[in-house]
């Protein structure tokens, strides 16, 4: 549960708890990190601490520190510096050789937070956050935005001539699925924790109990799917409806989209076939975006492996190395 996704609802969520949490986002880096600047976890929340900042070893101390702005109201700054060598042998043994410099947000201290977080949920606009070291903070989703004065503590130790950062949050990836089956209860939660937000298409009555996985169900026939979610712009669509006539309207309802990455659910005999059904027009249009097996070759057999390999190509799709 470390994607950005899960830190930012679970802030709203805390928020609206009226607890005393405080959001700590990394402002800058140098060196070796764990994570790069715009990363975020979240200290105090009722459920515990939800995001990383490092492999574990720095979060102890982010959480003390944490807690205490939450509870104060009260922006602190951490600067984490593990570039001396004595650091690989002493200290946080972190091995990382690089820096950390974080500000610790009072949630409390940021009235209509939540409704920045739920705008942002609904869009597909990042989440822009600005904060100085005098505590102004401001964030903007579209056309959403909030500022906020904060008490800030003394920040003269980080050693930085920066006085002021922007951070962004990119909006969740959108994967349209085109059918349930046995490798929906592994791959839906997964993409989930992945920080992927999934709509669901599927009518039949024997895999409807698998919608409670996706963050939204559309009950209507794969060709009718389309109409109704025009308020997402998605980033990749999987056809797995182990049925070939749902396939086929599936591809063919897909052709007509932008959507540059179509999974097809099967082996290369089953998407030939499904391509003898299909107007001639239709191939050029799907063949560029189309994976077929969908699905990374990382060996093993069975729905969880199948949604492994699956949910690998998605990831890495969407986050190019």
């Amino acid at each position: 549960m470390s994607s950005l996704r899960h830190v930012l609802e679970a802030s709203a969520a805390s928020h609206h708890r009226g607890e005393d949490a405080a959001l700590a986002v990394v402002v800058a880096t140098e060196g070796s990190t764990y994570v790069q600047a715009g990363a975020m976890a979240l200290f105090g929340a009722s459920e515990g601490q939800v995001g990383w900042l490092s492999g574990g070893c720095l979060e102890p101390e982010i959480d003390t520190r944490a807690r205490a702005a939450g509870s104060h109201g009260r922006i602190d700054w951490m600067d984490i510096d593990t570039r001396d060598d004595e650091d690989l042998i002493a200290g946080s043994a972190l091995g990382c050789r690089g820096r950390l410099r974080i500000a610790l947000l009072p949630l409390s201290a940021m009235p209509g937070w939540p409704a920045l977080v739920a705008a942002w949920q609904r869009g597909q606009a990042p989440l822009r956050i600005s904060i100085s070291l005098a505590g102004d903070v401001s964030a903007q989703v579209e056309s959403n935005d909030g500022s906020w004065r904060i008490d800030s503590a003394d920040a003269s130790t980080t050693a930085d001539a920066a006085t002021g950062w922007q951070v962004q949050v990119p909006a969740s990836p959108d994967a349209l699925i085109f059918g349930a089956g046995p490798e929906t209860p592994t791959l839906l939660p997964l993409l989930r924790n992945l920080g992927w937000r999934t709509t669901l298409v599927e009518r039949r009555a024997r895999w409807q109990v698998e919608a409670g996985f996706a963050d939204a169900w559309i009950e209507a026939a794969p060709g009718a799917a389309l109409p109704v979610a025009t308020d997402r712009h998605f980033d990749a669509a999987l056809v797995m409806n182990h049925n070939f006539e749902m396939d086929r309207e599936a591809l063919h309802a897909l052709s007509s989209t932008t959507i540059p990455f179509i999974g097809l659910l099967g082996p290369t005999r089953r998407r030939e076939d499904l391509f003898r059904v299909l107007p001639a027009a239709m191939h050029d249009t799907l063949l560029p975006r189309l994976r077929s097996p969908v699905g990374l070759k990382l060996g093993g057999q069975g729905p969880e492996a199948i949604a492994l390999s699956i949910a690998a190509q998605l990831q890495a799709f969407r986050f190019p190395q």
